[in-house]
């Protein structure tokens, strides 16, 4: 029978999770789902110095945002020292790890030395072999032993699902420590003890810990435990192909939260960086990519984080939701922007239209509030390149121009789109003008901007008392508006 799939997502909660934890996350997720095996949660939190308890918070909340569900109860690495030094312990016993009391100016002399004859030095296991009685003697000097693991003679073979075959000659892996000299457990055995204890069938990580599975083989197979199968994840690069850092821009998942992203865009993105799909399809549903994803279609070569195309998805995430809930998750957003009050009741069928209008333009839900203020407020400034390229040219004209639909729309018993375009079309005509003379002016007055939606759709959500007031507006301001965007050019 095949070994039931069994993978684990280790992160540390020493700060916000980054993107390529989540990536990795992501990918044992995927896997497990594809494979209706179990995906495990372990926090390795024995840095104490760093580990908080609102990290591990912010993880949960982050995995539980992105819908990535754990199957079985979160382990806590710090809760396992007693068994991660009984393991230790028991290989010292068994001969396969010793007791090793050389103090570290020594090994470091002796570095030196293999350097200047041009050698590699490996621990000479001087204290592999001693009696109890010199053990005793060693430590009334004062000297507190290290446990390092016995490597064996030979190679290292195994067979990476990503990487292919990988070889490692023995005598280049020295006898590592596994157990400080305070009597703590190092990361190596810690990870490998947690993984035999948790069953774990598939370990999928990072490409940066490729030289220590090679440490870990030795460690399962001293511990006479069933190998688990290694998938090695590409690197996430910048634009720069440099790895993914601060200077990129934002790299942890909260930060893309906060943004306006997606939970479902998030995961679309973050799966494509590195699995080849074998097609050109880039929207993925999450009932999609748990279905179609498979470690044997992720590529070896680093993957580029393109911040445009997260942009992109994002927006195509966007447009695929109904517009209830598209205001449900743009409200908040709305409410941090100072545009409405949290809390504040707002025309159900209003804010309808309004999504409607903004969805095709929006990236992100922040872009709701970015994109579509005016329709909340007309305390808005109005953009300075609006103004010079709408109403600084020829001032009067454009003001004459705003009058005339001020008063059109007024007489208006229908305010619908057709009524309204039907206006601008006729004054157009009637004083020889194109209709751009009239639409680009007038949208700057009703909205600050010289882009946007439909105009004729946006006055007709505006509604009518709002768009005569506005237009009135711009008239009074007009001749102060035209001057401070000319003083703001100069």
């Amino acid at each position: 029978m095949p070994r039931p799939v069994r993978v684990r997502f280790a992160p540390s909660p020493t700060g916000l999770l980054h993107i390529g934890s989540a990536h990795t996350g992501l990918f044992n997720w995927l896997f497990a789902r594809k494979e209706k095996g179990r995906f495990l949660l372990r926090i390795e939190d024995t840095d104490t110095a760093r580990s908080r308890p609102e990290w591990v918070d912010a993880i949960f909340e982050v995995l539980e945002w992105m819908g990535m569900d754990w199957d079985e109860e979160v382990v806590y690495q710090s809760s396992r020292f007693e068994q991660h030094i009984s393991r230790a312990e028991s290989l010292v016993e068994a001969g396969k790890a010793y007791r090793c009391y050389y103090l570290p100016e020594e090994l470091e002399a002796r570095r030196k030395e293999a350097l200047a004859e041009g050698r590699s030095w490996r621990n000479d296991r001087r204290y592999a072999d001693i009696t109890a009685a010199e053990a005793e003697a060693l430590e009334g000097e004062g000297r507190k032993p290290v446990i390092r693991l016995k490597i064996p003679d030979g190679k290292t073979v195994f067979k990476d699902r990503i990487l292919g075959e990988i070889e490692v000659e023995n005598e280049t892996i020295d006898d590592f420590v596994i157990v400080r000299s305070n009597g703590t457990p190092l990361y190596h055995l810690a990870v490998v003890v947690d993984d035999v204890d948790m069953d774990v069938s598939h370990i999928i990580r990072g490409i940066d810990h490729v030289t220590n599975t090679t440490k870990h083989i030795h460690l399962f197979q001293a511990l006479d435990a069933e190998l688990p199968e290694f998938a090695h994840l590409p690197s996430i690069l910048g634009e720069d192909k440099k790895k993914l850092s601060k200077r990129h821009g934002a790299v942890s998942v909260s930060e893309y939260r906060d943004a306006g992203y997606l939970p479902d865009a998030v995961v679309n993105f973050l799966s494509l960086l590195g699995w080849q799909t074998g097609d050109d399809q880039e929207f993925f549903t999450r009932a999609e990519l748990m279905q179609r994803f498979s470690l044997d279609q992720v590529h070896k070569r680093d993957t580029v984080f393109d911040l445009r195309k997260f942009e992109w998805l994002n927006g195509q995430h966007i447009m695929a939701l109904p517009n209830e809930e598209l205001w449900t998750l743009a409200k908040p957003f709305m409410v941090r922007a100072g545009l409405i009050g949290d809390g504040q009741p707002i025309d159900h069928d209003y804010a309808m239209e309004v999504v409607g209008l903004l969805r095709e333009r929006c990236r992100t839900l922040a872009d709701f509030a970015v994109q579509g203020g005016f329709f909340f407020t007309d305390d808005f400034d109005y953009n300075p390149k609006a103004v010079r390229k709408h109403w600084s040219k020829e001032p009067d004209a454009v003001a004459v121009r705003i009058g005339w639909l001020r008063d059109e729309f007024t007489k208006l018993a229908s305010f619908d789109t057709e009524a309204v375009e039907e206006v601008v079309r006729n004054l157009s005509e009637r004083e020889g003008l194109k209709a751009a003379q009239f639409i680009h002016p007038c949208r700057v007055a009703l909205t600050g901007e010289m882009a946007g939606p439909s105009l004729f759709h946006l006055i007709v959500v505006l509604g009518k008392e709002a768009c005569v007031d506005r237009l009135e507006k711009a008239l009074v301001r007009l001749p102060e508006v035209v001057e401070q965007a000319a003083i703001g050019q100069g």
